[in-house]
């Protein structure tokens, strides 16, 4: 993994009116981006035989000592409430924090502008290798946990390409019956089979290769892992670092994550077994 270790992680967030969530997902970020600067990185994070075949003690040892920079780019899209104060008071507390608008009116389009922003903001002088840059996705209404990033930089660094983590809907806000469903089919387990844009991390050389995010109004994250998977890059399905997202059925993205939870409100009970 010679040349691979992580040293800057781009994180992007697609908004549309969400100025009730907002605020407190960037607080996340924030804090999160702030746990990686402070530099607790743990190489040993794969199985002994992953570990002989990506990177050797002395490789991992250097990962661990690579001082990573942070950049968070909210894209607004289509907003038409306080979404853009409440960015702008965040960027002025902390110069990581970036934003972007656009009027896309898809998901998809709106994290591959997001993530072509934040590349393009690092070539500042000098072309920066995407093998070394790792994106960050998530959405405007989730709460990333503190080791958000640090877990993502890890396994990257121990020679994965893709991390799929999972993530759970907000137990303060959802109905009952529809998070009892949800935690019946989707057991946290390491090796899960699920791929949520709230927590979707991908090397940027991997991104690249297959053509980002599609220009989609929904299933943009699902399309990308699927084109990763055909080219063989090293993807790392796990539960170390969930994502609260919100348990809202009203939908701002038709076929997105709030459908489906209005969708599992409509369904008999339903077993665990479905993995």
């Amino acid at each position: 993994m010679t040349g691979r270790a992580i040293r800057h992680v781009a994180v992007v967030v697609p908004a549309h009116n969400e100025e009730e969530e907002l605020g407190p997902a960037l607080s996340a970020i924030r804090h999160a981006a702030d746990a990686l600067s402070a530099g607790n990185l743990h190489p040993e994070v794969l199985g002994a035989e992953a570990r002989s075949a990506e990177t050797s003690p002395a490789e991992a040892e250097t990962a661990q000592g690579t001082q990573v920079s942070v950049s968070i780019t909210v894209v607004l899209d289509s907003c038409t409430d306080g979404s853009r104060d409440i960015v702008n008071a965040h960027a002025s507390a902390d110069a990581r924090v970036r934003m972007l608008e656009t009027r896309a009116r898809s998901t998809g389009a709106s994290r591959g502008a997001g993530v072509m922003a934040a590349l393009a903001g690092l070539d500042t002088g000098r072309r920066t290798d995407p093998d070394t840059v790792w994106l960050a996705n998530t959405d405007a209404d989730s709460s990333v946990p503190t080791n958000w990033l640090i877990r993502q930089v890890e396994l990257a660094n121990a020679g994965v390409d893709v991390v799929l983590g999972s993530v759970e809907p907000d137990a303060r806000t959802a109905d009952p019956g529809i998070l009892r469903r949800w935690l019946e089919l989707h057991p946290f387990r390491e090796d899960h089979p699920h791929i949520y844009g709230a927590n979707f991390g991908v090397r940027a050389s991997a991104y690249l290769a297959v053509g980002g995010f599609p220009k989609l109004q929904a299933h943009e994250d699902r399309i990308l892992a699927t084109r990763l998977s055909r080219q063989g890059f090293l993807i790392r399905p796990t539960d170390t670092n969930r994502v609260v997202t919100s348990s809202r059925t009203t939908a701002r993205a038709p076929q997105g994550f709030a459908t489906y939870l209005r969708a599992l409100g409509e369904l008999a009970p339903v077993t665990a077994d479905i993995a």
